[in-house]
């Protein structure tokens, strides 16, 4: 697709020539407001703003539950109850009636200041039989340092909805550890060969930040693991000297969102600085430019690095916001209750206050729309009977809303 699109570019050929065939949408984008960087131009047509789908869809939602410590995570269990993780470093069996559990025991302590605390989870493919679970969270370290690290653990499950972690075990440390409280990351997502991915941002501050491209240091990058924390034979910088053998792909800034696709493709979106939200693709050993290129303006206006969007041998986003939808969480809709839906990225939107869904054919977007809740959405999961779920936070507490088809529609 890169050398397609870099072969039209250079022949001069219409825009019209690069949008997705797919298009025929006639509704407008959807208006977010002005452009940070007004002055940036996307890199190929449908890069950014696409055309909202020419059928709204129809939807109403239901509270599920309410008042929970503010949540940062959301998996279902195999009997249909959530496992959910918070991000002051406690975790819950939440029921379908809503009802939550008590504490579970057994949860590892963690920095929870600024953007810190207990972060994502996601379950063993195995789980019916292993019971593991996966999280991920900010550890402390000793002397305010602190990094992203994830451990694998049994869920041991007892009466009601409770519930303890055994067989505690820290597979992945993000190294060097850093004094600072933002940009951890983190999502886990599984690969069908069963290695684990694992996202973590790159702390933020500057000079920090510029080890996004550095391949000895742990920042702003994609892992990938085996599920006991050894590196995969055929990951893309085994054996060469000075780099870390777990990266899969770098150049990132701040991943919170990352899913393995029905095609078994990692998609990513991470948070960009004011202006700049990315889609990506991550592919082993591509370097997505952060902080050299990047879409988007520092938070006090100024450009970020020499403010360029473009550089040899960095890769372009699939897509990218400017405003912010401040991405959080991520699920690909494969149920049956929103038909129009099937395939389709839902991604929550904190900025948004909304779940931002994209339709996404041959590698690009096609369509864009949101489904406004009113709410910081921090996680989003598609629930087996086909109904979407978001976690939302206002303030320190969090409820969990239930998307569902609207009556007549």
């Amino acid at each position: 697709m890169r050398l397609a699109l870099a072969l039209a570019l250079s022949a001069g050929l219409a825009p019209a020539l690069l949008t997705p065939a797919a298009v025929a949408q006639t509704r407008p984008p959807i208006d977010a407001g002005p452009a940070n960087a007004a002055d940036q131009t996307p890199a190929f047509p449908g890069q950014t703003r696409a055309p909202q789908p020419d059928e709204p869809t129809a939807f109403a939602t239901e509270t599920v539950a309410t008042g929970l410590p503010r949540l940062w995570a959301l998996e279902f269990l195999p009997d249909g109850r959530m496992l959910v993780t918070a991000k002051s470093g406690t975790m819950h069996i939440v029921g379908q009636d809503g009802r939550v559990g008590a504490m579970i025991q057994g949860v590892p302590s963690v920095d929870s200041r600024g953007q810190g605390g207990l972060l994502d989870l996601a379950l063993d493919p195995g789980f019916a039989d292993n019971h593991r679970i996966y999280i991920s969270y900010s550890e402390p370290r000793g002397d305010g340092v602190n990094g992203t690290t994830v451990a694998r653990a049994v869920l041991d499950m007892r009466e009601g909805n409770t519930a303890a972690l055994n067989s505690f075990e820290v597979i992945f440390r993000q190294t060097p550890g850093y004094a600072g409280t933002s940009h951890f990351g983190s999502r886990l997502a599984f690969r069908r060969d069963g290695t684990l991915f694992v996202t973590v941002g790159e702390r933020s501050d500057t000079p920090i930040r510029d080890r996004a491209q550095a391949l000895d240091a742990g920042m702003g990058k994609v892992f990938r693991i085996n599920t006991d924390g050894s590196v995969p034979a055929d990951n893309p910088f085994v054996g060469r000297d000075g780099a870390q053998p777990q990266i899969w792909s770098y150049g990132h800034r701040n991943l919170q969102s990352a899913i393995v696709d029905h095609a078994g493709d990692l998609w990513t979106v991470e948070h960009g600085p004011r202006g700049g939200d990315e889609l990506n693709r991550p592919e082993a050993a591509r370097n997505y430019g952060w902080p050299v290129i990047t879409y988007g303006l520092n938070y006090n206006g100024t450009p970020v690095g020499d403010g360029i969007t473009r550089h040899e041998g960095m890769e372009q986003p699939v897509y990218y916001w400017d405003p912010v939808i401040a991405p959080s969480g991520m699920a690909e809709y494969n149920g049956d209750l929103f038909p129009a839906w099937r395939g389709h990225f839902l991604i929550g939107g904190l900025a948004a206050k909304a779940i931002v869904v994209l339709a996404v054919e041959d590698g690009r977007v096609v369509t864009e729309e949101w489904v406004p809740l009113k709410a910081r959405v921090r996680d989003v999961k598609v629930a087996p009977d086909g109904t979407v779920y978001a976690v939302t936070e206002t303030g320190n507490s969090s409820n969990i809303v239930r998307v569902i088809p609207k009556k007549g529609s």
